[in-house]
């Protein structure tokens, strides 16, 4: 329930209570409760995942990357493992680079790839929605282009990097993710999570690896864009497998990790299966 709405029922309890001549100390007591609940926010998000991080074997590190006149923060965590390994962009959520999104480069990693997370939003994050929303939607598609170019540039000159480049996102993330498959050659597949799909044949025709989805049951206004982009994608000869999970809702790889405040089980379900599938794809790159 948002805030307004407990307002509005406070308020017609002490118009009722009033006409009874209650004592004004009860009457107090609403007005106190009507001010808290005006400052109740309608969305927010907390973010998770610093004991991960903290406790991970894995090494970990921000470095710095340039493009242009613009210097880009980014978050690697490299595996461990004796040989190379492939490296993963991974794109934020529009709550910017969070410490659950490092956390889930920590468990990319921790399935041998090199995750490399950069910052579109320059070190902001957010825990309510219509900020996060506000931010996000500053950054133009040249802007992702060029954060996403420059990160790749540098990812796949990591010494420990094999040459093997992939790009997975979130939410919008998961949106920019599809966009950029049409946009960089080097890529060996995509991974979106309940972005919106791609819908422009052109683009669709420079993708040249595997897009596969990962999409929830209840959120259809992301899922609405899958028909049609699986038509374009069979017309351009290109792979494209979106799986919906039962039971999801957006945002199902964060809210359904066991050690997000704001658990639900049925994300939680879904999280564990489009992982399983995940580890598989991941092993391909090799």
């Amino acid at each position: 329930m948002t805030g307004h709405n407990w307002i509005d029922i406070i308020l017609f309890r002490a118009r009722r209570l009033r006409s009874r001549q209650v004592p004004s100390r009860n009457l107090l007591l609403l007005c106190c409760l009507v001010l808290l609940a005006q400052g109740t926010p309608a969305q927010e998000y907390k973010d998770f995942g610093k004991d991960r991080l903290n406790n991970s074997p894995r090494h970990a590190e921000w470095v710095d990357i340039k493009s242009g006149d613009r210097t880009i923060k980014a978050f690697v965590v490299y595996p461990e493992r004796k040989d190379k390994a492939p490296v993963v962009l991974v794109i934020q959520e529009i709550f910017g680079l969070t410490d659950w999104l490092r956390s889930l480069c920590d468990e990319l990693a921790e399935n041998g790839v090199i995750a490399i997370a950069p910052d579109f939003l320059d070190g902001q994050k957010f825990e309510d929605a219509d900020g996060a929303r506000k931010a996000i939607s500053a950054v133009t598609p040249e802007q992702v282009k060029a954060v996403l170019d420059a990160t790749a540039d540098y990812a796949v000159k990591i010494p420990a990097c094999n040459g093997t480049l992939a790009v997975c996102g979130f939410c919008r993330g998961g949106g920019w993710a599809f966009d950029y498959g049409g946009a960089n050659p080097k890529l060996k597949a995509v991974y979106s999570f309940y972005g919106s799909a791609v819908d422009d044949p052109a683009k669709m025709a420079k993708i040249p690896c595997p897009v596969y989805g990962f999409y929830a049951e209840n959120d259809a206004r992301v899922n609405e864009t899958i028909p049609k982009a699986e038509e374009l994608m069979k017309a351009a000869g290109k792979k494209y497998e979106p799986v919906v999970y039962r039971e999801a809702g957006h945002g199902f790889m964060r809210s359904g990790e066991k050690s997000n405040p704001n658990f639900r089980e049925g994300d939680g379900k879904a999280r564990d299966e489009a992982w399983a599938r995940w580890k598989k794809l991941l092993k391909e790159l090799d």
